[in-house]
């Protein structure tokens, strides 16, 4: 995709990568939507609606994400937000079009990340996404064991 140069000055086109990137938007999703919280993970989920005006948009859900210092330093949150946004680009697709969520990493984030890796960070936001109103339920996994709901 070739781009031709920006005049100086010109403001930068929006990107449209399914992310909150404005302090509102992240002050909306706190104090209107619903929380929902383990051991390593807070979850904030707030359904969009028709406050958007563009319908890219409403295509998907959108992440913010809050990694505190608390976490680690610069390079232990930037690994605790990388795979944050992996495991959401999975399990996005189960949350209802239109959700605007925050997800806060809580300092025992970074231990589960260096030792479960994504397979860990992704089982801990998939709890948390199984509480949300309108998500569906988890897919299986294939080559798992099946388990007896009644076992």
């Amino acid at each position: 995709m070739d781009e031709a140069p920006r005049p100086a000055g010109a403001p930068r086109p929006k990107a449209k990568r399914g992310r909150l990137s404005r302090s509102a938007e992240f002050e909306r999703v706190y104090r209107q939507g619903r929380s929902h919280g383990n051991r390593f993970l807070v979850l904030h989920a707030f359904p969009r609606g028709e406050q958007t005006s563009t319908p890219e948009l409403d295509a998907g859900p959108r992440l913010g994400l809050s990694v505190s210092r608390k976490v680690g330093g610069a390079v232990e949150r930037n690994l605790v937000k990388r795979l944050l946004r992996e495991a959401f680009a999975v399990e996005s697709a189960r949350l209802p079009a239109g959700q605007d969520v925050v997800v806060v990493a809580r300092p025992p984030a970074l231990e589960l990340a260096e030792r479960d890796g994504l397979a860990g960070m992704q089982g801990a936001l998939a709890e948390l996404v199984t509480k949300v109103p309108g998500a569906s339920a988890p897919a299986r996994e294939t080559g798992a064991a099946p388990q007896d709901a009644d076992a």
